[in-house]
């Protein structure tokens, strides 16, 4: 980064962009596109709110002790983990919907796993972009109230928006840039996706995952991100891993999502890419995430789990190390 070479995913008007083929997100056009194929088509109703298999929560509060690492899915990309003593939670989303406005747009199909209230005290914040579905502003705002020592990490040009709304503390990475947070060495890594909050700010802020490291034990959110040739590389430069949280659903249709989101194939395949650096390593836990909460796409919302589990098998794994978890369960790993 010091040498003076820009980097690839840094465009020359100051924008982020893709530095793969065919990784423009789908413009107007498109989306009126699928619009108007959508309403010739039948879908599967999405399920009864409420009605996915849930679990007791069984985080410790307020820490958990040294030598001790669990995770806890939320629901969509928010997961509490507790590494040692320190918690951390990924894209903490607890609104009603994922939209501007909380009277339209993608609405929860299922409530958050773990009130907001009832979280333990947070060191660490993992925020991978900028869409309603990852950054929820009403959440932001009150974890900076009730969290203030908490730090924040995000991607380049993200932390404006949260120091607006009450963060104190914030990192802002771009990829392959790290940061120690509290004994947590945190890295941001490389994603196929885009931003995009408010007209005229599409790109302006970077997407990424993060690696982190501490108590012994490595991690990999990763965040939300299309396929792409690079997850070898994540994982030699920062693995190997012990716990995956990789994303599974709002893939269809593929004409359209490709550019954006891994369908379970992909996300296997990726998996695959970071085992396969280190052949002698344990295989990590993956934990599906980014599916069941909020209808986004047109695939059935029970299918995403269900195709994982099935590439899982085709490629050998043990499938004991496939997570799919209920809402609220938490996982030693």
């Amino acid at each position: 980064m010091g040498d003076g070479i820009t980097p690839a995913h840094h465009g020359p008007d100051g924008r982020f962009r893709n530095p793969w083929p065919d990784s423009e997100p789908r413009g107007f056009r498109d989306v009126l596109r699928w619009t108007l194929e959508r309403r010739k088509q039948e879908h599967v109703p999405s399920p009864a709110y409420g009605s996915q298999a849930t679990a007791l929560p069984a985080f410790v509060h307020p820490r958990g002790e040294a030598g001790t690492c669990t995770a806890t899915w939320v629901g969509h990309s928010t997961i509490l983990i507790q590494l040692g003593a320190l918690n951390i939670i990924t894209d903490p989303v607890f609104s009603e919907r994922a939209f501007p406005v909380q009277w339209m747009g993608p609405r929860r199909l299922m409530p958050p796993a773990v009130d907001i209230g009832a979280l333990p005290p947070l060191d660490v914040v993992l925020l991978s972009h900028s869409h309603y579905d990852h950054l929820d502003k009403p959440a932001v705002k009150r974890l900076a109230r009730e969290h203030p020592q908490a730090t924040w990490v995000v991607p380049l040009g993200l932390g404006a928006y949260v120091r607006a709304w009450g963060v104190r503390n914030i990192h802002e990475l771009d990829w392959w840039q790290s940061a120690t947070v509290k004994g947590l060495k945190v890295t941001g890594t490389l994603a196929r996706h885009f931003s995009a909050r408010r007209a005229g700010d599409r790109n302006r802020t970077l997407w990424c995952g993060y690696a982190f490291e501490a108590e012994g034990k490595r991690g990999y959110f990763v965040g939300d991100t299309a396929y792409h040739p690079e997850f070898g590389a994540v994982s030699a430069a920062c693995g190997p891993f012990d716990l995956v949280m990789m994303p599974v659903g709002a893939y269809d249709p593929r004409w359209f999502m490709h550019v954006v989101h891994v369908d379970p194939d992909e996300a296997v395949q990726a998996f695959t890419d970071l085992v396969a650096r280190h052949p002698k390593a344990p295989l990590p836990l993956m934990l599906a995430i980014h599916w069941g909460t909020f209808r986004l796409t047109d695939e059935p919302m029970d299918e995403p789990p269900r195709r994982a589990a099935t590439a899982w098998v085709q490629r050998g794994y043990d499938a004991s190390r496939l997570w799919v978890a209920r809402f609220g369960e938490t996982r030693a790993w």
